[in-house]
Protein backbone atom coordinates (compact mmCIF):
# COMPACT_ATOMS: atom_id res chain seq x y z
CA UNK A 1 0.00 0.00 0.00
CA UNK A 2 2.73 2.35 1.28
CA UNK A 3 4.24 1.73 -2.67
CA UNK A 4 1.05 2.30 -4.54
CA UNK A 5 0.94 5.63 -2.47
CA UNK A 6 4.45 6.42 -2.67
CA UNK A 7 4.05 5.72 -6.74
CA UNK A 8 0.87 8.17 -6.68
CA UNK A 9 2.36 10.97 -5.12
CA UNK A 10 5.30 10.78 -7.56
CA UNK A 11 3.12 10.85 -10.70
CA UNK A 12 1.17 14.26 -9.01
CA UNK A 13 4.49 15.44 -8.32
CA UNK A 14 5.41 15.18 -11.70
CA UNK A 15 1.58 16.01 -13.52
CA UNK A 16 2.04 18.97 -11.19
CA UNK A 17 5.70 20.41 -11.89
CA UNK A 18 4.89 19.72 -16.02
CA UNK A 19 2.06 21.95 -15.11
CA UNK A 20 4.40 24.77 -14.12
CA UNK A 21 6.64 24.55 -16.91
CA UNK A 22 3.97 24.92 -19.10
CA UNK A 23 2.48 27.52 -17.70
CA UNK A 24 5.81 29.16 -17.88
CA UNK A 25 6.02 28.29 -21.51
CA UNK A 26 3.29 30.08 -22.64
CA UNK A 27 4.32 31.82 -25.32
CA UNK A 28 2.36 34.40 -27.56
CA UNK A 29 2.88 34.57 -31.38
CA UNK A 30 3.79 38.11 -32.69
CA UNK A 31 3.47 38.10 -36.10
CA UNK A 32 5.40 40.88 -38.45
CA UNK A 33 5.08 41.48 -42.06
CA UNK A 34 6.35 43.98 -44.15
CA UNK A 35 4.42 44.86 -47.76
CA UNK A 36 5.46 47.23 -51.33
CA UNK A 37 1.55 47.80 -51.43
CA UNK A 38 1.95 49.02 -54.91
CA UNK A 39 1.32 52.83 -55.35
CA UNK A 40 -1.53 53.13 -52.78
CA UNK A 41 -2.58 56.80 -53.75
CA UNK A 42 -6.09 58.13 -52.95
CA UNK A 43 -8.00 59.89 -55.56
CA UNK A 44 -7.14 63.70 -55.05
CA UNK A 45 -4.66 66.22 -56.34
CA UNK A 46 -2.02 67.03 -53.81
CA UNK A 47 -0.73 70.28 -55.28
CA UNK A 48 2.38 69.73 -53.46
CA UNK A 49 3.21 66.50 -55.26
CA UNK A 50 3.37 65.02 -58.78
CA UNK A 51 0.52 62.68 -57.98
CA UNK A 52 -1.51 63.37 -61.15
CA UNK A 53 -1.02 60.32 -62.85
CA UNK A 54 -3.16 58.77 -59.90
CA UNK A 55 -5.95 60.82 -60.49
CA UNK A 56 -9.25 60.24 -62.34
CA UNK A 57 -8.40 62.06 -64.85
CA UNK A 58 -4.48 60.91 -64.88
CA UNK A 59 -2.90 58.73 -67.48
CA UNK A 60 -4.36 55.83 -65.10
CA UNK A 61 -7.54 56.51 -64.88
CA UNK A 62 -6.88 56.23 -61.02
CA UNK A 63 -10.77 55.90 -60.24
CA UNK A 64 -12.47 56.14 -56.66
CA UNK A 65 -13.46 52.16 -57.68
CA UNK A 66 -10.08 51.23 -58.38
CA UNK A 67 -8.53 52.81 -55.77
CA UNK A 68 -11.24 50.97 -52.75
CA UNK A 69 -10.60 48.20 -55.11
CA UNK A 70 -6.55 48.40 -54.10
CA UNK A 71 -7.39 48.62 -50.08
CA UNK A 72 -10.12 45.15 -50.52
CA UNK A 73 -7.33 43.58 -52.02
CA UNK A 74 -4.52 44.78 -49.46
CA UNK A 75 -6.96 43.67 -46.77
CA UNK A 76 -7.49 40.35 -48.14
CA UNK A 77 -3.49 39.98 -48.03
CA UNK A 78 -3.57 41.35 -44.17
CA UNK A 79 -6.24 38.74 -43.47
CA UNK A 80 -4.62 35.48 -45.69
CA UNK A 81 -1.21 36.32 -44.39
CA UNK A 82 -2.10 36.06 -40.33
CA UNK A 83 -4.55 33.00 -40.93
CA UNK A 84 -6.40 33.34 -37.72
CA UNK A 85 -4.71 36.23 -36.27
CA UNK A 86 -3.64 39.20 -38.34
CA UNK A 87 0.17 40.24 -37.50
CA UNK A 88 0.74 42.08 -34.53
CA UNK A 89 3.22 44.53 -36.72
CA UNK A 90 3.11 45.21 -40.65
CA UNK A 91 5.20 48.17 -42.52
CA UNK A 92 4.01 48.97 -45.28
CA UNK A 93 5.53 51.29 -48.08
CA UNK A 94 4.37 53.23 -50.97
CA UNK A 95 1.18 54.73 -49.41
CA UNK A 96 0.44 58.47 -49.82
CA UNK A 97 -1.07 59.76 -46.89
CA UNK A 98 -3.19 59.03 -43.59
CA UNK A 99 -6.71 59.33 -45.44
CA UNK A 100 -5.46 56.03 -47.64
CA UNK A 101 -4.16 54.27 -44.24
CA UNK A 102 -7.72 55.52 -42.47
CA UNK A 103 -9.39 54.08 -45.12
CA UNK A 104 -8.01 51.33 -45.20
CA UNK A 105 -8.01 50.42 -40.99
CA UNK A 106 -11.58 51.91 -41.04
CA UNK A 107 -13.81 51.35 -44.55
CA UNK A 108 -12.50 47.21 -45.10
CA UNK A 109 -12.55 44.48 -43.25
CA UNK A 110 -9.70 45.58 -41.09
CA UNK A 111 -11.85 47.66 -38.93
CA UNK A 112 -12.52 44.51 -36.33
CA UNK A 113 -8.86 44.28 -36.61
CA UNK A 114 -8.22 47.71 -34.11
CA UNK A 115 -5.37 48.60 -35.94
CA UNK A 116 -3.58 52.08 -35.31
CA UNK A 117 -0.98 53.44 -37.39
CA UNK A 118 2.11 55.63 -37.47
CA UNK A 119 3.38 57.57 -41.26
CA UNK A 120 6.47 59.42 -42.29
CA UNK A 121 6.25 62.85 -43.69
CA UNK A 122 9.02 62.76 -46.34
CA UNK A 123 9.83 64.39 -49.16
CA UNK A 124 9.70 62.12 -51.93
CA UNK A 125 8.89 63.73 -55.00
CA UNK A 126 5.57 61.64 -56.13
CA UNK A 127 4.71 62.23 -52.46
CA UNK A 128 4.86 58.21 -51.24
CA UNK A 129 5.21 57.59 -47.19
CA UNK A 130 6.03 54.85 -45.43
CA UNK A 131 3.66 53.27 -42.64
CA UNK A 132 3.71 50.91 -39.84
CA UNK A 133 0.36 49.20 -38.96
CA UNK A 134 0.18 48.01 -35.24
CA UNK A 135 -2.25 46.33 -32.68
CA UNK A 136 -2.37 48.29 -29.61
CA UNK A 137 -2.86 45.11 -27.09
CA UNK A 138 0.18 43.39 -28.68
CA UNK A 139 2.16 46.70 -29.23
CA UNK A 140 1.97 50.13 -26.90
CA UNK A 141 3.56 52.80 -29.15
CA UNK A 142 5.59 54.75 -27.09
CA UNK A 143 7.57 57.18 -29.51
CA UNK A 144 7.26 57.80 -33.43
CA UNK A 145 9.70 59.86 -35.78
CA UNK A 146 10.02 60.43 -39.20
CA UNK A 147 13.92 60.36 -40.03
CA UNK A 148 15.20 62.36 -43.12
CA UNK A 149 18.18 60.91 -44.52
CA UNK A 150 21.21 63.27 -44.70
CA UNK A 151 22.37 62.57 -48.44
CA UNK A 152 25.46 63.71 -49.87
CA UNK A 153 23.87 64.93 -53.15
CA UNK A 154 22.15 67.65 -51.15
CA UNK A 155 18.96 67.88 -53.66
CA UNK A 156 18.23 64.31 -53.88
CA UNK A 157 14.87 63.94 -52.34
CA UNK A 158 13.74 60.37 -50.76
CA UNK A 159 11.49 58.71 -48.35
CA UNK A 160 12.44 58.97 -44.69
CA UNK A 161 12.87 56.09 -42.54
CA UNK A 162 10.30 55.58 -40.09
CA UNK A 163 11.21 55.13 -36.68
CA UNK A 164 8.58 53.60 -34.28
CA UNK A 165 9.20 52.65 -30.42
CA UNK A 166 6.74 50.43 -28.36
CA UNK A 167 6.43 48.08 -25.24
CA UNK A 168 5.22 44.43 -25.47
CA UNK A 169 3.89 41.89 -23.54
CA UNK A 170 7.34 41.19 -22.19
CA UNK A 171 8.05 44.20 -21.29
CA UNK A 172 10.57 45.09 -23.09
CA UNK A 173 10.80 47.82 -25.29
CA UNK A 174 11.09 46.90 -29.48
CA UNK A 175 12.72 49.91 -31.54
CA UNK A 176 10.79 49.38 -35.10
CA UNK A 177 12.33 51.31 -37.99
CA UNK A 178 10.47 50.85 -41.53
CA UNK A 179 12.50 51.52 -45.12
CA UNK A 180 11.99 52.28 -48.38
CA UNK A 181 15.45 53.01 -49.63
CA UNK A 182 16.49 54.82 -52.82
CA UNK A 183 15.22 53.14 -56.45
CA UNK A 184 17.47 51.74 -59.37
CA UNK A 185 16.53 54.40 -60.86
CA UNK A 186 19.15 55.73 -63.37
CA UNK A 187 20.70 52.09 -63.03
CA UNK A 188 22.20 49.65 -60.16
CA UNK A 189 25.57 51.35 -60.11
CA UNK A 190 24.72 54.96 -60.63
CA UNK A 191 22.11 55.00 -58.34
CA UNK A 192 23.89 52.64 -55.34
CA UNK A 193 25.84 55.97 -53.33
CA UNK A 194 21.75 56.95 -52.47
CA UNK A 195 21.23 53.40 -50.91
CA UNK A 196 24.72 53.32 -49.29
CA UNK A 197 23.51 56.61 -47.62
CA UNK A 198 20.68 55.34 -46.58
CA UNK A 199 22.13 52.47 -45.23
CA UNK A 200 25.39 54.65 -43.45
CA UNK A 201 22.49 56.75 -41.73
CA UNK A 202 20.18 53.70 -40.62
CA UNK A 203 23.01 51.71 -38.91
CA UNK A 204 23.62 55.33 -36.72
CA UNK A 205 19.77 54.98 -35.77
CA UNK A 206 20.26 51.69 -34.82
CA UNK A 207 23.77 52.81 -32.82
CA UNK A 208 22.41 55.18 -31.20
CA UNK A 209 19.30 53.09 -29.85
CA UNK A 210 22.17 51.00 -28.59
CA UNK A 211 23.65 53.64 -26.87
CA UNK A 212 20.60 54.00 -24.67
CA UNK A 213 19.00 50.92 -23.72
CA UNK A 214 19.92 48.62 -21.24
CA UNK A 215 18.59 45.76 -23.16
CA UNK A 216 17.95 46.57 -27.35
CA UNK A 217 15.58 45.43 -29.24
CA UNK A 218 15.80 46.36 -32.95
CA UNK A 219 13.37 45.03 -36.19
CA UNK A 220 14.28 46.70 -39.19
CA UNK A 221 11.58 45.82 -42.34
CA UNK A 222 11.49 47.06 -45.49
CA UNK A 223 12.08 47.69 -49.24
CA UNK A 224 15.71 48.15 -49.86
CA UNK A 225 15.81 47.94 -53.49
CA UNK A 226 19.27 45.87 -52.81
CA UNK A 227 19.80 42.37 -52.25
CA UNK A 228 21.28 40.80 -49.02
CA UNK A 229 24.68 40.34 -50.03
CA UNK A 230 24.85 44.12 -52.18
CA UNK A 231 27.06 46.99 -50.14
CA UNK A 232 24.82 48.92 -48.63
CA UNK A 233 22.72 45.37 -46.59
CA UNK A 234 25.96 44.53 -45.73
CA UNK A 235 27.37 47.94 -44.36
CA UNK A 236 23.88 48.33 -42.39
CA UNK A 237 24.47 45.21 -40.71
CA UNK A 238 27.70 44.75 -40.03
CA UNK A 239 29.22 46.22 -36.82
CA UNK A 240 32.29 45.38 -34.69
CA UNK A 241 30.57 45.06 -31.68
CA UNK A 242 28.65 42.01 -30.88
CA UNK A 243 25.89 43.74 -28.96
CA UNK A 244 25.13 45.94 -32.05
CA UNK A 245 25.33 43.06 -34.35
CA UNK A 246 22.48 42.56 -36.96
CA UNK A 247 20.87 39.53 -38.83
CA UNK A 248 19.47 39.72 -42.01
CA UNK A 249 16.50 36.57 -41.96
CA UNK A 250 16.37 36.87 -45.30
CA UNK A 251 20.08 36.63 -46.32
CA UNK A 252 20.52 33.06 -46.90
CA UNK A 253 18.05 31.61 -49.79
CA UNK A 254 17.84 28.03 -49.00
CA UNK A 255 16.58 28.88 -45.93
CA UNK A 256 13.55 30.69 -47.43
CA UNK A 257 10.31 29.25 -49.31
CA UNK A 258 10.99 31.44 -52.73
CA UNK A 259 13.80 32.90 -54.49
CA UNK A 260 13.17 36.40 -54.47
CA UNK A 261 9.98 38.91 -53.56
CA UNK A 262 10.17 40.89 -56.57
CA UNK A 263 10.35 40.12 -60.21
CA UNK A 264 12.17 42.13 -63.05
CA UNK A 265 12.82 41.38 -66.54
CA UNK A 266 12.35 37.71 -66.01
CA UNK A 267 14.45 37.04 -62.80
CA UNK A 268 13.21 37.37 -59.29
CA UNK A 269 15.37 39.80 -56.44
CA UNK A 270 14.78 39.68 -52.75
CA UNK A 271 14.31 43.39 -52.48
CA UNK A 272 11.97 42.81 -49.49
CA UNK A 273 13.94 42.34 -46.15
CA UNK A 274 13.59 41.59 -42.42
CA UNK A 275 16.87 42.19 -40.20
CA UNK A 276 16.96 42.28 -36.18
CA UNK A 277 19.63 42.01 -33.78
CA UNK A 278 20.86 39.63 -31.44
CA UNK A 279 19.12 40.64 -28.26
CA UNK A 280 15.37 40.22 -30.12
CA UNK A 281 16.66 37.00 -31.77
CA UNK A 282 15.78 35.15 -28.71
CA UNK A 283 12.43 35.42 -29.39
CA UNK A 284 12.07 34.61 -32.93
CA UNK A 285 10.74 31.20 -34.37
CA UNK A 286 13.75 29.29 -36.12
CA UNK A 287 13.15 29.49 -39.98
CA UNK A 288 9.61 31.12 -40.17
CA UNK A 289 11.22 33.88 -42.31
CA UNK A 290 9.06 33.40 -45.74
CA UNK A 291 7.75 35.21 -48.62
CA UNK A 292 4.02 35.35 -48.41
CA UNK A 293 2.74 33.48 -51.93
CA UNK A 294 -0.48 31.90 -52.03
CA UNK A 295 -1.89 31.47 -55.53
CA UNK A 296 -3.98 34.32 -55.79
CA UNK A 297 -1.19 36.28 -55.66
CA UNK A 298 0.63 35.26 -58.74
CA UNK A 299 -0.16 35.22 -61.79
CA UNK A 300 1.28 33.85 -65.46
CA UNK A 301 4.33 35.74 -66.74
CA UNK A 302 3.29 36.02 -70.42
CA UNK A 303 6.58 37.65 -70.62
CA UNK A 304 9.38 35.87 -69.39
CA UNK A 305 7.43 32.44 -68.45
CA UNK A 306 5.89 30.58 -65.22
CA UNK A 307 4.52 33.35 -62.81
CA UNK A 308 5.42 36.97 -61.23
CA UNK A 309 3.60 38.81 -58.79
CA UNK A 310 -0.31 39.79 -59.76
CA UNK A 311 0.47 43.54 -60.29
CA UNK A 312 -2.25 46.55 -59.77
CA UNK A 313 -0.37 47.98 -63.15
CA UNK A 314 1.24 46.10 -65.41
CA UNK A 315 3.09 49.25 -67.04
CA UNK A 316 0.55 51.51 -67.64
CA UNK A 317 -1.89 48.56 -68.15
CA UNK A 318 -4.23 48.03 -64.77
CA UNK A 319 -4.53 44.87 -64.03
CA UNK A 320 -6.96 44.91 -60.65
CA UNK A 321 -4.45 42.80 -58.86
CA UNK A 322 -2.39 43.40 -55.57
CA UNK A 323 1.02 44.43 -56.03
CA UNK A 324 4.31 43.82 -57.75
CA UNK A 325 6.05 42.56 -55.25
CA UNK A 326 5.04 39.87 -52.62
CA UNK A 327 4.72 40.65 -48.75
CA UNK A 328 7.38 38.97 -46.43
CA UNK A 329 6.96 37.57 -43.03
CA UNK A 330 8.42 36.42 -39.78
CA UNK A 331 7.12 35.13 -36.40
CA UNK A 332 7.91 35.62 -32.98
CA UNK A 333 7.67 33.73 -30.13
CA UNK A 334 7.39 36.04 -26.78
CA UNK A 335 6.92 34.38 -23.74
CA UNK A 336 3.82 35.30 -21.18
CA UNK A 337 3.68 35.35 -17.24
CA UNK A 338 0.60 33.21 -15.57
CA UNK A 339 0.13 34.49 -12.12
Amino acid sequence: MRRKISLLFTCLTVLFVAGCLAAQETRQTFQVMFYNVENLFDTYDDPHTSDNEFLPEGVRYWTPYRYYSHLQQIARVVHAAGEWDTPALIGLCEVENDSVLIHLTKRTSLRAQNYLYCITQGNDPRGINIALLYQADKFRLLNSSSKRIPFRQKTRRSRDILHVSGRVITGDTLDVFVCHFPSRRGGEKASEPARLDAATYLRRLCDSVCAVRRTPNILIMGDFNDMPSDRSMQTLIRSSDDRRRLTNLFADAKKLNHTGSYKYQGKWNQLDQIIINDSWQRYYKPESAQIFMPSFLLTDDRTYGRQRPFHVYNGFKYEGGFSDHLPVMAYFLLPVSKK
